[in-house]
């Protein structure tokens, strides 16, 4: 029975999964807070978990109709993330790990994502590629067995990530934050091909694996730059769809190619943009197109969450992983090799079976 914590951005979160089944899922987003500054304010998102903790930890427990002392382990996310926003849900699931006498477990927060596909659909196959899309990250993987081998990176965002392209564009066009959302929804009235944005990285001779969306940031902000210079109103949702269809393109192109290369039959695509309608579309299609199962999770386990950590620290336990030892610290900008993270100059033979117990 693990309890995961997650407080690496904007949402508070925490889940209970025993057995790879989910028994518990709570978030408590400050999203509404940061709306107004057009982005995550680091402080407000500090503020907003001291706040929400308590409160997220005790209705996971209800609704798995648990006690703390019920609890096996606490999973928290170590990194990446935001500072502060990390240190408070690292305070908080030491002090419950300490207090129930259970072992602690640090994960990396993409690992995170990658497991949340397992609560709805099984485990992983093996291997998988995993295309992690959101706000701050747009990375292809390759996986194997998530906690026991490493994760190999194909290629990452070499700049701004989907996500923050989205949010970015959305403020130009005048729509709200969060970006992803609004871009989708003003997307449904209109049409993709309306703009020729550009598909950054998918000439012949560039990294296959590698993504670059702030040339298409840019090419958003001098189209609306025209039509303003004009004294005319750009029509957003054409912008909108074009914009949608430019990023969707780029990720299932990559990442079918990923497939194809490793001669992988699953594709899994997860985070925060995994939400967006035209993505999964264009995703399902392509797969279909060429013979790869797909697998998406559900849009409530798609943003950040605390049961995607629960899952991480779940297979970590069954596996036998060692936990984190009493002053395992958070990474703010951690690489993902592995899926437990325990900076700090921890490791696996220094921390033996050493849990954040009484007796530690």
């Amino acid at each position: 029975m693990v309890l995961g914590i997650e407080s690496s951005c904007d949402e508070t979160g925490a889940g209970i999964v025993r057995d790879g089944r989910l028994l518990a899922h709570v978030v408590a987003s400050s999203m509404d807070e940061h709306a107004r500054f057009g982005g995550v304010v680091p402080e407000i998102a500090s503020r907003a978990h001291l706040q929400a903790f308590t409160p997220v930890v005790r209705q996971a427990l209800a609704e798995a109709g648990l006690r703390l002392g019920q609890l096996d382990a606490v999973a928290v996310t170590t990194g990446p993330g935001l500072s502060g926003a990390l240190q408070v849900g690292l305070a908080g699931a030491k002090s419950l790990a300490y207090a129930a006498g259970i072992p602690l477990y640090g994960v990396h927060h993409l690992a995170g994502h990658v497991a949340a596909d397992t609560l709805e659909h099984g485990p992983l196959p093996h291997p998988c590629v995993v295309l992690i899309v959101s706000g701050g990250h747009t990375s292809l993987l390759l996986v194997r067995d998530l906690v026991r081998e490493p994760i190999l990176h194909l290629g990452d965002t070499l700049d701004d990530a989907a996500g923050e392209c989205f949010d970015k564009v959305a403020r130009i066009l005048g729509l709200p934050y969060p970006g992803g959302p609004a871009i989708d929804r003003a997307a449904r009235a209109g049409n993709p091909d309306a703009v020729a944005f550009p598909r950054p990285l998918t000439k012949p001779g560039d990294d296959p694996y590698a993504f670059s969306f702030s040339g298409l940031k840019t090419a958003a902000a001098r189209w609306v730059e025209q039509h303003r210079v004009r004294g005319a109103r750009p029509p957003v949702a054409d912008g909108a769809a074009a914009l949608q269809e430019a990023v969707a393109d780029v990720l299932t192109r990559k990442a079918l190619r990923a497939c194809r290369d490793h001669d992988v039959r699953t594709l899994i695509v997860v985070g925060g943009v995994a939400a967006n309608s035209r993505v999964r579309a264009l995703a399902e299609q392509r797969c279909r197109a060429a013979g790869i199962e797909l697998r998406v999770p559900p849009m409530t386990l798609c943003t950040d969450n605390g049961a995607m950590i629960a899952a991480v620290g779940d297979l970590l336990v069954r596996a036998g992983a060692a936990p984190a030892p009493l002053h395992v610290s958070v990474d703010p900008s951690a690489p993902l090799e592995y899926a437990s993270l325990t900076p700090a100059g921890a490791s696996a033979a220094g921390a033996g079976r050493r849990g954040v117990s009484r007796g530690a």
